[in-house]
């Protein structure tokens, strides 16, 4: 599932091409007969959604339509539905979409019983979507090229000549914006361009559209070491095996800006007629059977409801020290996408 730069001020250009191509082809269904359909727009995981509305369904006998596809073309379809969106539940691998869709008055209140389920700070400061899962940013080296102690401490140090031709980057990915949003909100957004445009220096020609072949870049050799969200490392050890991993994972410094929480989120539309049906939805998201789910599912994101921990090998969340950033300042993502474009990296 990809996550391109279609957020904030890109999701206009997002929109023209919706109203272009019109409905979504595809998408996966779960129908019995008779009852309430919901319709799931989703930009997250397919697998691990299936999972989920699959014991959805069986818990509570409601049916969901599931259109997936990348989760801004998905908020642009919203966008340009209005009151008029057949769907009436939005979910995502990342926070700024939904507040897009907030800021537009588009998504309806969630349940406080649902909300309390999660920590207030992964979740909407204006209770209009919950925080389901998360992930988190780090540093990815080759380790026959780079020892651990080698790294840069912060995410500045990205910027540093010295890495000229050795650092990787997909800055068009969506996991990268938050960290662009991070740095600009600790020191301003002139330092922030100054950073991304040393930054597109040392990556020269090690730019890839995206973090799986980052990753696959950086463990073959190709080039040093990047950024990307923790899961890409472990999905690509489960792809070539153990045996072929010659890369590792390492952190920034605590609350550095370049260590950021990522947020995954679902929301109702205010346009649903389903209301009753999809607060269910939301409420099972971040039951204990559901994030059981997603604890043991193969994205390796963490759980963030019911006090469920995942069951994967990762560091454990409550350990984790990122940049105290909230939801409501990572904001639409329009802040990232504008500094991205002013240095040439979109």
């Amino acid at each position: 599932m990809r996550r391109k730069v279609v957020l904030g001020t890109s999701i206009v250009a997002a929109v023209a091409v919706v109203i272009a191509v019109g409905a979504f082809a595809g998408g996966s269904s779960k129908r019995a007969s008779g009852g309430v359909s919901l319709t799931l727009y989703s930009g997250q995981h397919p697998e691990t959604v299936s999972a989920l509305v699959s014991a959805f369904t069986k818990q509570t006998g409601i049916d969901v339509t599931v259109r997936s596809d990348d989760e801004g073309v998905l908020a642009a379809q919203v966008i340009q539905e209005g009151s008029h969106s057949p769907a009436d539940l939005f979910m995502t691998e990342n926070s700024p979409p939904l507040e897009a869709l907030q800021e537009r008055g588009l998504l309806a209140p969630v349940s406080a019983a649902a909300l309390a389920k999660t920590p207030a700070r992964y979740s909407s400061t204006k209770k209009d979507w919950e925080g389901v899962s998360a992930r988190v940013s780090t540093m990815v080296y080759n380790t026959s090229k780079l020892k651990a102690s080698q790294l840069p401490a912060s995410v500045l140090g990205l910027a540093d000549p010295k890495w000229k031709g050795k650092l990787g980057l997909a800055p068009s990915e969506t996991d990268f914006q938050p960290i662009v949003t991070a740095v600009a909100a600790k020191y301003g957004k002139a330092r922030a361009v100054a950073w991304l445009k040393g930054v597109r220096s040392n990556a020269g020609s090690h730019i890839y559209p995206d973090n799986e072949t980052l990753v696959a870049q950086v463990n073959s050799g190709q080039v040093a070491f990047g950024v990307i969200n923790h899961y890409y490392w472990f999905r690509l050890r489960d792809e070539i095996g153990a045996s072929k991993v010659h890369s590792a994972e390492k952190f920034f410094a605590p609350r550095d800006p370049g260590y950021v929480i990522d947020v995954a989120g679902a929301g109702i539309l205010r346009s649903s007629k389903h209301k009753p049906e999809a607060q269910k939805f939301l409420a099972f998201l971040v039951s204990k059977s559901a994030q059981e789910i997603i604890a043991h599912d193969e994205s390796y994101e963490y759980p963030l409801g019911s006090g469920v921990v995942t069951a994967k090998p990762l560091v454990p969340f409550s350990t984790l020290k990122p940049d105290p950033i909230t939801v409501a300042q990572l904001g639409d993502g329009a802040l990232a996408v504008a500094l991205l474009r002013e240095a040439s990296l979109l």
